[in-house]
């Protein structure tokens, strides 16, 4: 048995749904309008609006109103988040399209400037300076970036040697390389800004690698008696000079001393020679006094005679006291 309607359509409720739906077209264009005419910009980002395909203007994080219907568009663009490019290996769940390569083994294999082989692993860090350049410039400015630092690293490389690249040079190298690859951006237009280029693992061929492990402990060993050495130097050679400055010191003093004690004397004679120079007489008496009193005491049992006397003495005691001791 069917329960359709014999009758035909039900128009009547049709003409119920007339008053809603005068309502309801304009509520579906007043929601498409503001759906595609508000649009928000992260905080560490800038939003590129084009209309109608071309450049309009670069707006900063917030909310922000555009023409609606796809007549403006928005690329965001991330500015101050720092990307990085892996060159010869690659970090799992890498978050950037062009921050690793699929041709990683020969990335890294460079020829250096004494045409030896070394394998070369680096890192790139870089920001987006600035957006419209950025979209617009060049196509496809990741795999650019990837081609022009693939290219300086291994320009900067060349123009060492092996040892300088493994060992002492590495430094050199990045800053080195750094300079270069902002050069090569900026002359391309490229809209970014080079943080920082690090070089990670830098060796020799895998056939080598034993000679060179082999060459760089004997250059470690090198340092080490060098250090040593110098250690040993900073030790005596302080030391010796202290000894000397300390030699040289009581050599001064002491020759200060002398001159004082001259002069001391030297004054002492002037004074002396002053007061003889007023009564020369007295002084000569005076001094020979005062020098027989120093001198008699030291020289034992004396007799002294008068060379004036012209007589012999009545009585001459001459025995020797342990004589006269005796009874």
């Amino acid at each position: 048995m069917s329960n359709s309607n014999p009758r035909g359509p039900d128009w009547s409720d049709l003409e119920r749904l007339q008053p809603y739906a005068a309502w309801l077209i304009p509520a579906i264009l007043l929601l498409a309008l503001l759906f595609t005419s508000v649009y928000t910009v992260q905080a560490e980002s800038q939003g590129v609006v084009l209309r109608f395909g071309r450049y309009v203007k670069t707006v900063d994080p917030g909310l922000r109103f555009k023409f609606p219907f796809g007549i403006d568009d928005v690329s965001i663009v991330p500015v101050k988040r720092q990307l990085k490019q892996e060159f010869g290996f690659g970090t799992p769940g890498a978050t950037n399209d062009t921050q690793v390569s699929n041709e990683q083994t020969e990335e890294r294999v460079m020829v250096t400037g004494d045409l030896n082989i070394a394998t070369v692993e680096w890192v790139i860090q870089y920001r987006v300076r600035d957006p419209k350049l950025f979209l617009f410039k060049v196509r496809n400015p990741g795999q650019t970036l990837r081609d022009i630092s693939e290219s300086v690293m291994r320009t900067v490389v060349g123009d060492r040697t092996v040892d300088e690249v493994i060992t002492i040079g590495r430094q050199e190298i990045e800053v080195e390389a750094l300079l270069q690859l902002q050069e090569q951006v900026d002359k391309y237009e490229l809209g970014l800004s080079i943080d920082q280029v690090q070089l990670k693992n830098v060796n020799p061929p895998q056939p080598v690698q034993p000679s060179f492990n082999e060459v760089n402990q004997a250059q470690q060993e090198r340092e080490q008696m060098i250090n040593v050495a110098n250690g040993e130097y900073n030790k005596e050679v302080p030391r010796a000079r202290g000894e000397a400055e300390q030699k040289t010191q009581a050599a001064e003093g002491y020759a200060l001393k002398r001159v004082n004690e001259a002069q001391g004397d030297v004054s002492r004679f002037n004074a002396v020679f002053a007061e003889y120079a007023k009564a020369p007489e007295v002084t000569k008496q005076r001094i020979y006094i005062e020098t027989m009193r120093q001198v008699i005491p030291t020289l034992g049992q004396k007799i002294i005679m008068d060379d004036q006397a012209n007589q012999i003495l009545p009585l001459l005691n001459l025995a020797p006291q342990a004589d006269r001791r005796s009874p």
